[in-house]
Parts: C-alpha cells; sequence; structure tokens
C-alpha cells in the first residue's frame, strides 16, 4: 500500500471512531438528565443505570481508545512521513491536542457519573446534565476548525 492510502485509511477510521465516541459523550448527559427524576431503585432506575452502564463501558470507552490509537498513528504518520515532528507545536495541532485532553476528561468525569448513578449518590442537577450536555459538541467544532484550516501554521 502507498502512503497516501494508509494516512486515508487511519483518517477515515480515526474520524468513525471520534462520530462513535462524540455520539456517546453527547448523548450520556442527556441520559443522566432524564434520570434524575427516578425513583431511586425503581424499575426506570435500573434502567437508566443499564443504559447508562452499557453505553460508557461498550460504546463510548472503546471507541475513545479507538479513536486515540487512530489518532496517535496519525501523529506518527505525520511526523515522521509527511509534515515532520515540528507541526506537533503549531497552534492548530496545539488546539486538537488540548481539545482531546477536554474530550478525556469529560469522559472520565461522565464515567464518574455513571458510577454515582449507579450508588445513588449523584448531586448533579437535571439542569445541570442539560446545560453540559453540548460541551463536546463545541469543543468538537474548534478541534476540527483547528485541524482542517491549519490555522497559524
Amino acid at each position: 500500500m502507498n502512503d497516501n492510502l494508509i494516512y486515508n485509511l487511519l483518517r477515515g477510521l480515526h474520524i468513525l471512531a471520534d462520530i462513535a465516541w462524540m455520539a456517546g459523550l453527547l448523548y450520556l448527559p442527556r441520559i443522566f438528565a432524564y434520570h434524575v427524576t427516578a425513583t431511586p431503585a425503581s424499575e426506570t432506575d435500573l434502567t437508566f443505570q443499564t443504559m447508562e452502564r452499557k453505553l460508557y463501558g461498550f460504546i463510548m470507552t472503546p471507541a475513545m481508545t479507538v479513536a486515540w490509537l487512530l489518532g496517535l498513528s496519525l501523529i506518527w504518520f505525520d511526523g515522521s512521513h509527511r509534515l515532520g515532528w515540528g507541526f506537533l507545536h503549531s497552534p492548530w495541532m496545539m488546539t486538537k491536542l488540548s481539545g482531546v485532553a477536554v474530550l478525556t476528561g469529560w469522559h472520565v468525569f461522565l464515567g464518574r457519573g455513571v458510577k454515582a448513578f449507579a450508588e445513588g449518590r449523584n448531586v448533579r442537577s437535571e439542569r445541570f446534565w442539560r446545560a453540559t450536555n453540548e460541551l463536546p459538541f463545541v469543543a468538537a467544532i474548534i478541534m476540527v476548525l483547528a485541524v482542517t484550516t491549519k490555522f497559524g501554521g
């Protein structure tokens, strides 16, 4: 396989993993917003707990792991085959990497939310979960624009 084909395959798979991860990052807080209103230990509460656990454990975390691995592969490919390692210091890449750190932190925060709901100790309001629901999308907009425009680079 030639370098362009490998690069485009890695990039396409990375985008697909990002989509799966983002879907969970956007959906889980919405589930939490509904879960807040459920009576503890009720059938509804247990259903939400199952949904949250499966979304986080079977979709979000594997998608994040694959996105990270493919992203690191793209960095290696760019550094060693296309752009040279100096691109890591460019503003657009530092913005992208900062966004990855923010989304990873948000992912961990949501994982703590899954655990808190499962243990019956959620302290966040429905309003909080609704207000924070779109934060990952704002980060994604910034990251995508940084990478596609390569500003400052």
